[in-house]
């Protein structure tokens, strides 16, 4: 019985001397164990930071690199407007003395050429003046022609006064040299009858008389506007603190059209009642599509103060932080994603920093390798 007892104990001894070393090497083996795959998966990782593209697939997404180098870059700045005549090539119709509107010849919104019948008036103060011009005229003819030991000088200096002062007067109440000439080459001539014509080739932009009607010294009966340039009003709030020069170039906008114009003159004043500033432009109207009153955007071209590193809207993404970043090329014709700060648009092109000039950066094709980037991640940690 004694020496069972002995033998079971020296059994259990040896039993509890290996066991703390199977325990031990059992949770060795089981730390190695799990130490290798988290080797693995930083490797992967790391690797994985890369997306390399054969020159086939390159071609097919179409994928373009150019080197990042700093530029002045042009800033859109939108304000609206107004399309006007032009006041430099437009020209009031009116009449120079106290008249009758006998007769018209155009219509509102109809195109005139230089020369062409507007209105017919009737004036008393036209057909006085039409009557002396007949008369001074035929004397100074009949002086004219006769010896010069008949007359003195001085009768001579009286009748060719007489004459120029009646062309004169003829003149400022808007005959033309032609007209006068007719008054005494003409049998039909009616006294006191005249005719406006359109010194300028335009479209009548305002009608405002009756036939019949009596009508006032300088008053405006037409208005003519030669629409190939019209004006574009831009208002700009008075906060704006853009610098507009005239040296400023602008796009202006009407539904699907654009046009370029160009500024020809800033307001230093304020609009009291809209509290804006204006800025004229000049927009050329060659097609006839637009007119005075339309109203259209204005997109002023406004150039960066120092030069800026820029990319394409396109060439941006987005990591899974919502981080903005780019693919850059690197000298093993591998693609690798680098974070960057997004700054001001201008136009198609967007401010970035975080790089430095000389980065060869994709900007056509972001799209697809930022899809081989993620396919990528997925395959690693999904094997």
């Amino acid at each position: 019985m004694f020496k069972f007892n002995t033998m079971a104990v020296r059994t259990i001894a040896v039993a509890l001397l290996f066991t703390p070393y199977t325990i031990a090497t059992a949770g060795e083996n089981h730390d190695h164990h799990n130490e290798q795959p988290q080797i693995t998966d930083s490797d992967n990782h790391a690797q994985n930071t890369l997306v390399s593209l054969t020159q086939r697939q390159i071609k097919t997404a179409n994928i373009q690199v150019s080197e990042l180098q700093p530029r002045f870059l042009m800033q859109h700045h939108y304000a609206p407007g107004v399309l006007k005549e032009n006041g430099y090539t437009s020209y009031i119709v009116s009449p120079r003395t106290d008249s009758v509107i006998m007769t018209r010849h155009v219509a509102l919104g109809q195109k005139v050429n230089q020369g062409d019948k507007l209105i017919t008036l009737y004036s008393e103060s036209m057909a006085d003046a039409q009557a002396d011009y007949m008369v001074s005229q035929s004397e100074w003819l009949r002086i004219q022609n006769m010896q010069k030991q008949t007359l003195s000088e001085s009768e001579r200096v009286v009748a060719k006064t007489r004459y120029l002062a009646s062309v004169g007067r003829l003149n400022a109440l808007g005959l033309s040299h032609e007209a006068i000439s007719a008054l005494t080459t003409q049998s039909d001539i009616k006294l006191g009858q005249y005719t406006l014509y359109a010194q300028v080739s335009g479209v009548v932009l305002q009608d405002d008389f009756t036939q019949g009607q009596r009508v006032n010294t300088g008053q405006t009966l037409l208005r003519l506007a030669d629409e190939q340039n019209l004006w574009v009003e831009a208002r700009l709030s008075a906060n704006d603190n853009e610098s507009i020069d005239i040296k400023s170039t602008a796009k202006v906008q009407f539904k699907e059209d654009t046009y370029h114009a160009k500024v020809i003159q800033e307001s230093h004043t304020i609009d009291p009642i809209t509290r804006t500033r204006t800025v004229r432009l000049v927009v050329n109207n060659a097609d006839d599509r637009l007119h005075a009153g339309m109203f259209v955007n204005v997109y002023f071209n406004l150039p960066s103060k120092q030069p800026l590193l820029a990319v394409p809207e396109t060439a941006l993404m987005q990591n899974a932080d919502e981080e903005w970043q780019v693919f850059v090329l690197n000298d093993h014709n591998q693609f690798l994603p680098q974070r960057v700060t997004r700054g001001r648009p201008f136009g198609d092109l967007v401010e970035i920093s975080g790089l430095p000039a000389g980065t060869q950066v994709v900007t056509q094709g972001a799209f697809f390798i930022s899809s081989e980037f993620a396919k990528s991640n997925f395959d690693i940690h999904n094997h």
